[in-house]
């Protein structure tokens, strides 16, 4: 096996999860983390209970300083949509020729914001599928849906980089794809998480509930129909039966399931509302069309938004 060096950049449900996996594997796994979660890290490693079989890595390479780990061949972003631009800020010392910057974020624009501080040759596009959570710091639970991620050059459809990429995570158990084109299965992801966000944070229900519902399902649609729009203006060519896929894709999630921005709104923390539905907002206006369901749901949802974050601000 060629082990890879990677930094992965956050230790929550997503960075803890795949980041374990592949320090379990064999990899020299480097956790940027701070606070409370490196102390945990440190102290007591790091702790995954997974529907797939429970793992521990311990101890833990970890730090808040990437000048302390230096060059990477690769570096995995797990942070949440709002705190990228900060992260991107201090990871140059992780950056060599040959390193590529996987976004395992929702959303359609952290490759550009990683471009923009890293510069675009390193970025790659990415996404994940899982459904996990952080019980405390340094200790994770995966509590369904197969894990996956999925990633690919943002200007050919593939690379010896990712290829390499792609058999780290593979020699792990890891379910890995390189994507031919990145840019249409992040939408792929984009459909079907906003609504499912937004929906499911205004009502305070899970999927099993509002899905179920003729009114609020319709609401579903309606955001789909407005993306579809959005993305067909901006030239990606999504199939015709996207919107039917995305309903199925919600149908067969199991009843219980929540997105992580409508656990964070539930729990009075800052979410990921800009990168959603602002997302969504401001490709409407760039390319001339219009969304007013998506308008709606992130103007009822904007006003807790702004009070988590002042929440957050008054007791740092």
């Amino acid at each position: 096996m060629r082990v890879m060096r990677i930094a992965v950049i956050g230790a929550g449900g997503v960075g803890g999860y795949f980041g374990g996996r592949l320090a379990a594997g064999g990899h020299e796994v480097i956790f940027v983390v701070r606070g409370r979660t490196l102390e945990a890290l440190r102290a007591r490693g790091l702790q995954v209970d997974s529907i797939g079989g429970d793992f521990m890595v311990n101890p833990v390479q970890a730090t808040d300083d990437p000048s302390y780990i230096g060059p990477v061949d690769a570096v995995l972003v797990a942070v949440k949509s709002w705190q990228l631009a900060e992260a991107a800020s201090i990871m140059k010392p992780l950056i060599a020729p040959g390193t590529i910057v996987v976004p395992l974020l929702n959303g359609m624009e952290a490759p550009e914001i990683l471009s923009e501080a890293l510069g675009s040759p390193h970025v790659l596009g990415g996404l994940c599928g899982i459904v996990s959570f952080i019980v405390e710091p340094g200790h994770i639970r995966h509590a369904a849906t197969e894990p996956f991620v999925m990633f690919g050059e943002l200007d050919q459809p593939t690379s010896a980089r990712a290829e390499r990429l792609r058999e780290a995570f593979a020699q792990c158990g890891v379910k890995a794809d390189v994507a031919s084109d990145i840019v249409h299965a992040m939408w792929s992801k984009f459909l079907f998480i906003t609504p499912m966000s937004a929906i499911g944070a205004l009502t305070r229900l899970p999927v099993g509930e509002w899905r179920s519902q003729p009114e609020t399902r319709e609401v579903a649609v309606l955001m789909l129909q407005e993306m579809t729009e959005i993305a067909s203006r901006r030239g990606v060519r999504l199939s015709e039966d996207a919107i039917d896929r995305t309903l199925q894709r919600f149908d067969a999630l199991p009843p219980e399931s929540t997105s992580s921005l409508q656990r964070d709104v539930m729990n009075g923390m800052p979410s990921e509302l800009d990168a959603q539905l602002g997302a969504v907002l401001r490709m409407a206006g760039e390319c001339g069309s219009s969304a007013p369901a998506s308008e709606m749901l992130y103007a009822l949802l904007l006003p807790q938004e702004r009070r988590a974050r002042q929440d957050r601000t008054s007791s740092a």
